[in-house]
């Protein structure tokens, strides 16, 4: 694991360090809070935040505070506070401040390295749940809401960079799933989702046989390009199944967003231009442009 050791005494630092340096895992020292919360931004790998409550700068219980507030946005992190107090409220106070753990120095070698082994049990089940939360199972990819969540967060770092909004579907899906079975229809769902392994973007599998593709910094013209190359791929490719090889395509629909334009508002455009292509043969990329803003009349 990737730990974040915050303790003022240096010889403190290195004897904890060196304990867990002896379990196999990487650590990275400070000496004060602020220093502390500054690495825990910037480094999202850290799974432990091991710190003394006695900092300078920022406390170890303000800093718990800071790294679960951080923690909302990035991978869980683990935090454990020692101290040297021999108070009983001390624990109390620890757990209520958001730590998950509490001990007190100096560490035995043997009981902190069980502590750590219980943090990477905690951080192991709730990355699954987390993962869960976020990917649709049968493809691996983003699930709705985590693509829409994501989607989102991109709109709102928007400061004149484009962004365009790619939405897709398989043509005539269900005589796929009618004359082959459903097990044969998620295969060719996979096979649609496995062609954006690699690719650059943000995509996630919005409904049953629909998928949606962000491209931040895209601008709309580049963003068709691409489309029309997956578009491509997804019509060279074979599935295979008991009665022969499948072959299927899909109708594209892109969209730019645009200042003032909302998830729903790029959404709407993007359903739209993929209405289009449907109604215009299947098989295709289509484009909707935001509408004039209207002019009031007295």
């Amino acid at each position: 694991m990737e730990i974040l050791l915050a303790e003022t005494s240096r010889l403190g630092r290195r004897v904890i360090a060196e304990m867990l340096e002896r379990r196999g895992d990487v650590v990275h020292c400070c000496g004060d809070g602020h220093e502390a919360l500054r690495e825990l931004h910037d480094n999202p790998d850290i799974d432990v935040l091991l710190t003394s409550i006695e900092l300078p700068g920022v406390c170890g219980l303000e800093l718990c505070w800071d790294a679960r507030i951080l923690a909302e946005t990035r991978a869980p992190i683990y935090i454990i506070i020692m101290s040297s107090s021999r108070e009983r409220s001390m624990l109390v106070e620890v757990l209520d401040s958001g730590a998950n753990d509490f001990f007190r120095k100096p560490p035995l070698e043997a009981e902190l390295h069980a502590r750590m082994r219980s943090a990477e049990r905690l951080l192991k089940a709730q990355r699954e749940i987390l993962w869960l939360s976020q990917t649709d199972s049968l493809t691996g990819v983003l699930n709705r809401r985590h693509f829409f969540s994501l989607l989102g967060e991109e709109i709102e770092r928007l400061s004149g960079d484009p962004l365009s909004l790619v939405m897709l579907d398989i043509d005539r899906f269900k005589g796929i799933n009618d004359r082959y079975g459903h097990d044969i229809g998620d295969k060719v769902i996979q096979s649609l989702a496995a062609q954006f392994n690699g690719r650059t973007g943000i995509f996630g599998r919005v409904g049953g046989e629909e998928f949606c593709w962000a491209l931040p910094g895209c601008p709309l013209s580049l963003a068709v390009d691409m489309a029309e190359e997956v578009r491509i791929a997804i019509e060279s490719g074979v599935v295979a199944s008991p009665l022969g090889p499948i072959r299927f395509t899909s109708s594209l629909g892109v969209a730019q967003h645009h200042a003032g334009d909302t998830v729903e508002d790029l959404s709407r455009r993007a359903d739209e231009a993929l209405y289009d292509a449907k109604e215009s043969g299947r098989n295709r990329v289509s484009t909707r442009l935001a509408k004039p803003p209207q002019l009031l009349t007295a």
